[in-house]
């Protein structure tokens, strides 16, 4: 289109925004995505190297965009295409992608396609959380257009927000990478609220997190935790060296505990936590008075302790094991003989970068709070407003820096003592507490102790140390719950395809049951058998196999997701033992979706053997061409079902040392290979074989059941009786 024909504003609209949750005809590896429907109206007619200056603003604006490589392959990629020639929906899929990126989010996938209504796309982003994803699409949208009409665009404004949406609706730091530990070893994982709860595995073997707490943390041991004094008893009870100390009820008393204990002393909470209330190195009554204010309304009683001079230090404990250690560190500003010390710990201290209030930072700001007031009382300054002399060092916080890695430097001994405090409390993951001048050294030569024994404790300081080398800290929890060859996964079917695929969901589950497997079931009728689960009806197939997924007492599950599912919503599992294609009638077509073509229901039904692992069996109908040729796709071993047993497909399968269930000879046989065995004959068949509809269904089923390496006789014994429906 000549340019004087140009509309005087061009728009784009976005018809409409999915989420879909599981793997899906878009990928599999990248789940959950944002799939929009995008119209560019008359902007089909003006690629991007026909709009002047649209690429440099976009240059401008989102620098990170060299990054992406594209179809080029190569970084800078989509840079090139943006220079050469391409549409604004193909822009807005890696606009989407790089706004999520600088709010935090790692990597993606991203596509845009044409459909057949002409200057409409599909654009899919994988993204972390519904609501951000959304919102970076409409972003998106906008950024494109202000690009476009050369009007400003706030980018950082925008991030921001993504930002704050991403803080307050993903998971926090600690549990995202814990998750990501349970990622890489490919064991599954569901959130269950809108916090840090996470359910990791599923059914029976699944395990549950809470931060830094599992389904194994004693809530016994929790309340021992909380409580200081009982704590510092049973570990002096069991010969773990702790400082002296005692709970007190008033000023009065703390001051003659103070006193019996001998100066200086620590004053906190009884049940306090994160180091508020906590007061180190008194040695005045004036301060011991002052720090019990503090601390009695931190805590439901105060501790009176006697101090011990060293470095504070956190060590990790996982199921009996040190994991990581940190060392805190004094925190203290230089004078320069015109600053006040508030404005020190600002310009020194609280410009630090690695400080902040957020979790993702490792230091917390430092505050002249009544601690700080108190140590700063101790060299001679009564306020925040002192100017300390040139050269002069101001220690303002003795605790709460602990971020610098020194899992290396502990000393055997000391990491024995933590491990044996965490046992004595009863906790399966515990943050010991110690100060010593040296954890290098055992406590006999330092006079070292451990002050505190934590539940649910912060692993920040950890994966993101101020100093040091970041800890693997969430792999050792998950190798705490799973150990080495638990992969927190059941037997796991999955069914699909145009027809039969609810009896033949019923099938396999029946057969499953009497395993016998407390089975899940998910299906499109109605099922009533003794040992099969079945979540409400009325709810999306994805919402119900979630439920069944997160059932301790399923031992199976047999999920069935109609190709209007897998559409629309993906399935609600990663991968499954077995993915069953029972069928594809392309009369069957979804036109308000734009599939309609033979190859565009491959792209749907695919997805289902897409998620068959290496180690998992995609059960294909042998006698439909294009679920046949669906076998190329699956990574793991291939099963066919037939009724033909001379069907080519078959044949050829066979002599190459494949696995068939077949129909020959009046007989339901079992084939690998060259060998055969017969499983019953077709008349015993419930029904009758092999010309009513529910024949392929009892084939893919007894092939399911073989796959999940069933020996004949259980599955004769299944399948030679009626389904009870």
């Amino acid at each position: 289109m000549p340019s004087d024909l140009r509309p005087a504003r061009f728009d784009i609209k976005l018809l409409s925004v999915r989420y879909i949750a599981g793997p899906n005809v878009w990928t599999v590896e990248y789940h959950p995505i944002i799939e929009a429907l995008v119209d560019i109206g008359a902007l089909e007619d003006f690629p991007s190297d026909t709009l002047p200056g649209l690429p440099e603003r976009l240059e401008a604006w989102l620098p990170g965009l060299i990054e992406h490589r594209c179809s080029v392959g190569e970084r800078g990629g989509f840079l090139q295409r943006l220079h050469r020639g391409t549409w604004p929906a193909h822009i807005m899929e890696h606009v989407t992608l790089e706004l999520q990126s600088m709010a935090g989010f790692e990597g993606g996938f991203g596509r845009a396609r044409e459909i057949s209504r002409r200057g409409v796309y599909k654009v899919a982003v994988s993204v972390q959380h519904e609501s951000v994803g959304r919102r970076a699409m409409a972003a998106a949208r906008d950024l494109v257009l202000a690009a476009i009409h050369d009007e400003p665009f706030d980018v950082a404004a925008v991030v921001e927000e993504l930002r704050d949406m991403a803080d307050a609706l993903c998971l926090g730091p600690s549990t995202s990478h814990i998750v990501a530990a349970a990622k890489a070893r490919r064991i599954p994982f569901m959130r269950l609220n809108s916090g840090n709860l996470v359910q990791i595995g599923h059914g029976a073997a699944q395990r549950r997190i809470w931060t830094a707490e599992t389904d194994g943390t004693s809530a016994i041991a929790e309340g021992i935790s909380r409580d200081k004094q009982l704590t510092r008893q049973l570990l002096s009870a069991c010969g773990v060296s702790v400082p002296r100390g005692r709970q007190v009820d008033s000023p009065e008393d703390a001051w003659e505990a103070a006193e019996d204990l001998g100066v200086p002393v620590v004053v906190k909470p009884l049940d306090g936590n994160h180091g508020r209330g906590v007061f180190t190195n008194l040695s005045t009554r004036e301060e011991v008075v002052a720090a019990y204010a503090v601390a009695i309304n931190e805590g439901s009683g105060v501790l009176v302790e006697r101090f011990i001079d060293g470095l504070e230090h956190r060590l990790l404990v996982v199921g009996d094991r040190l994991v990581a250690a940190a060392r805190g560190d004094i925190a203290s500003v230089t004078g320069d003989g015109r600053s006040t010390l508030l404005e020190l710990i600002e310009s020194q201290l609280n410009s630090d970068p690695r400080r902040g209030n957020g979790e993702d930072q490792p230091l917390n700001r430092v505050r002249l709070d009544s601690a700080a007031r108190i140590e700063i009382a101790h060299q001679g300054y009564a306020a925040g407003d002192a100017v300390p002399a040139a050269g002069v060092e101001v220690v303002i916080q003795r605790n709460g820096n602990v971020a610098i890695d020194c899992t290396a430097a502990v000393n055997p001994a000391v990491a024995a003592q933590a491990c044996l405090a965490a046992r004595i409390v009863g906790l399966d993951i515990a943050g010991i507490d110690i100060v010593s001048a040296d954890i290098g050294r055992p406590f006999a030569e330092t006079g070292g102790a451990i002050v505190e024994v934590n539940a649910g404790p912060g692993l920040l300081m950890h994966i993101k140390p101020a100093e040091g080398t970041p800890q693997p800290v969430g792999s050792a929890i998950i190798g705490h719950l799973f150990p080495e060859g638990a992969t927190g996964r059941i037997p796991l079917v999955g069914v699909s395809g145009s027809h039969g695929t609810a009896l033949t969901a019923q099938l396999i589950a029946r057969i499953l049951s009497l395993h016998p497997w407390r089975t899940g079931l998910v299906c499109g009728a109605p099922t009533d058998t003794a040992g099969i689960v079945t979540p409400s009806r009325r709810e999306p197939v994805f919402e119900q196999g979630r439920k069944v997924l997160m059932n301790p007492a399923v031992q199976a599950a047999v999920i069935e997701t109609p190709m209007r599912e897998l559409l629309d919503e993906g399935t609600c599992y990663d991968v499954c033992s077995v993915g069953v294609v029972t069928g594809l009638d392309t009369a069957q077509t979804f036109p308000d979706r734009d599939m309609e073509t033979p190859e565009q229901l491959h792209t749907i039904l695919r997805t289902q053997v897409d998620v068959v692992p290496k180690w998992g069996v995609a059960v294909l109908n042998a006698e439909d061409e294009i679920v046949a040729s669906m076998a190329e796709l699956s990574e793991g071993e291939v099963i066919y079902f037939s009724r033909d047993a001379l069907h080519p497909t078959v044949a050829a399968h066979l002599a190459a040392g494949g696995r068939a269930v077949v129909l020959a000879d009046d007989e339901l046989q079992l084939r690998h290979g060259t060998t055969r065995e017969t499983l019953c004959d077709t008349s015993d068949l419930p029904g009758g074989c092999p010309d009513t509809p529910g024949c392929r269904a009892h084939l893919a089923a007894v092939a399911t059941a073989w796959a999940l390496d069933f020996n004949c006789e259980r599955i004769r014994a299944a399948v030679l009786h009626p389904l009870t429906v």
